[in-house]
């Protein structure tokens, strides 16, 4: 299979060349800190104009290895509510990024509830734009890409195990996963219900994660996939997290009446 881009020339620019140089000034280039490794990290997944600068600040940061899965939002209601795909290709303007079927088959075999599945994938712009992003920064790569949509608390779970069984027997893969955070109200209540997702994330805490954005409404549409990721963590022993920037898409239109927040976290 080949998978076309679907949010080229809307999220991100169309033009190779623009692309490139976008991404170039997000992620500083060669000038950026000193890179450190890492086991997983959040980025979120808006268009570049609002989200590009936290993904980013996370990016330029990380010794980025060639083997990633990338963790991702279903953002509509077709395909397998857990969907992953284990052969082809994604092509963006950039050229094309294999799948690493070996590692999704690994992936697979541990956890029988991710279903083979193109069509959940198809329209889904939340893992598209991560892959330009890596295909400048590190070029060669592959991936294995996962779209989870709602799904219930403890399927996350099993899931999220499966993932750290993974990452305790391939160190050198890192799990890229996706998410933005509150959708569609003021920047200040915005800002308020991040803060209380932002510091269960950092906290490791999977449940106490779902239970507030439950509670306080916080409409974190990743959730799914950070919830599964902060499992597979926990499962490795991972104790070290970093929130590396945080921004709504105020910072950037100006319009502080409806905005969409955005986090970057580190995970070592």
């Amino acid at each position: 299979m080949l998978r076309l881009p679907a949010v080229a020339g809307t999220f991100y620019p169309n033009h190779p060349r623009e692309l490139t140089q976008q991404i170039r000034n997000f992620a500083h280039g060669e000038t950026g800190p000193e890179k450190m490794s890492c086991r997983a990290c959040l980025v979120p997944h808006a268009g570049y104009k609002y989200s590009g600068n936290v993904a980013g600040a996370v990016y330029q940061r990380i010794a980025l290895p060639k083997r990633l899965i990338i963790l991702g939002v279903r953002h509509f209601p077709h395909g397998e509510e857990a969907a992953i795909l284990s052969e082809g290709a994604w092509r963006t303007p950039l050229g094309d990024v294999p799948v690493d079927s070996a590692l999704a088959a690994k992936i697979s075999s541990a956890s029988p509830l991710l279903r083979e599945d193109s069509i959940a994938h198809q329209r889904e712009h939340s893992l598209e734009v991560q892959l330009p992003f890596l295909q400048v920064l590190i070029p060669g790569f592959t991936f294995v890409p996962i779209a989870l949509g709602t799904i219930r608390f403890e399927e996350l779970v099993a899931i999220g195990e499966s993932l750290g069984k993974i990452l305790a027997a391939e160190p050198d893969v890192l799990l890229l996963t996706t998410s933005d955070f509150n959708h569609y109200e003021d920047d200040a209540t915005t800002r308020r219900k991040d803060r209380l997702a932002i510091e269960k994330i950092l906290q490791f805490d999977p449940r106490g994660l779902f239970e507030v954005c439950r509670k306080e409404k916080i409409s974190m549409c990743g959730l799914g996939p950070a919830v599964a990721m902060l499992t597979a963590l926990n499962q490795i022993g991972s104790n070290d997290a970093e929130l590396v920037k945080y921004a709504t898409s105020a910072d950037i239109s100006g319009d502080t009446c409806a905005v969409v927040g955005y986090a970057g976290f580190l995970f070592r």
